[in-house]
């Protein structure tokens, strides 16, 4: 069945030692395109989530939020204790030594920040081994939920594009109805040209040409072809839609090679008539176009 390319979903997943909470939100997109968001360091591991991602979804542009709330507090990270007390007491001895004892306590606050006291913070930049399956079954729940809104709304689409299909149908069988009667109303308009020429200046036309330049007329104005293969691509655009499955991209080639066929049938057939059929037909294929742009 056919699935839009939009969607929604989230996931929660709660531990003695860790909640992960993951949000989704799909967007049309003719390739797929992530961008994470959230919480250390997952938004570094892009191609990691992707691989989760492919498993479910093909085309479409994912953000993916990721929030982790680790319950057990992060580790202090020691102090080193010798070079500190080097530093407070080379700090005192040179105060005395200038015979400014006040400036001790001001330059003794200042003693952590002084280079190897203590470590400089470091973010995370691997994937916490304890963490990374809580983070990855929580993502597929909310990708499991994306692709049911998505699988609704495909359905939804999926109805709306067989009741367009039906639209070119129609008007389609009515252009059939109108192509005979081309020629012979050329014919007709012919005919009455070369009576009132004969009328007027007496030219002798014979009927070996007006039948040459019928024919010929006819020959210009031929689209049995075109009509035969935009039924074709109307049949096989049914068949897509009601097979679905990553239907999407051979949907858009269908409908633009349809409005290629109707663009030929109105510049060849050179009638009124058949030129407003060409019309509608090509204002459905646009809505035709509009609503595959959302198809995966």
């Amino acid at each position: 069945m056919l699935r839009s390319m939009t969607g929604f979903g989230e996931a929660r997943t709660q531990t003695e030692t860790v909640g992960v909470s993951v949000e989704v939100r799909a967007l049309n997109n003719r390739y797929l395109k992530l961008t994470v968001r959230g919480s250390e360091p997952y938004p570094l591991y892009e191609s990691e989530l992707e691989k989760i991602v492919r498993r479910h979804i093909r085309r479409g542009t994912l953000h993916i939020h990721i929030r982790v709330d680790r319950s057990s507090p992060a580790a202090v990270p020691p102090l080193n204790i010798a070079a500190l007390a080097d530093y407070v007491r080379q700090i005192r001895t040179a105060c005395d030594e200038a015979g400014t004892p006040e400036f001790v306590a001001p330059l003794l606050a200042g003693a952590l920040a002084l280079p190897g006291v203590a470590p400089e913070p470091r973010g995370s930049t691997s994937l916490p081994e304890d963490e990374w399956p809580i983070v990855e079954q929580t993502l597929e729940a909310a990708l499991a939920k994306v692709n049911a809104m998505r699988h609704d709304e495909g359905q939804a689409m999926a109805a709306e594009l067989l009741g367009y299909h039906r639209a070119i149908a129609d008007q389609l069988a009515s252009l059939r109805e109108l192509l005979p009667g081309v020629v012979s109303e050329y014919r007709q308009r012919l005919l009455e040209r070369v009576r009132q020429a004969v009328a007027e200046a007496g030219v002798v036309v014979s009927a070996e040409s007006i039948i040459r330049e019928v024919a010929l007329f006819a020959d210009r104005t031929d689209v049995s072809e075109e009509v035969t293969r935009l039924t074709s691509h109307l049949e096989q655009l049914a068949e897509l839609v009601r097979k679905g499955d990553e239907a999407g991209r051979k949907l858009e080639f269908v409908i633009q090679e349809m409005g290629r066929e109707a663009n030929t049938i109105g510049s060849k057939a050179g009638d009124v008539a058949i030129s407003r059929q060409v019309f509608e037909i090509k204002a459905t294929l646009e809505k035709l176009r509009e609503l595959v742009l959302n198809i995966e």
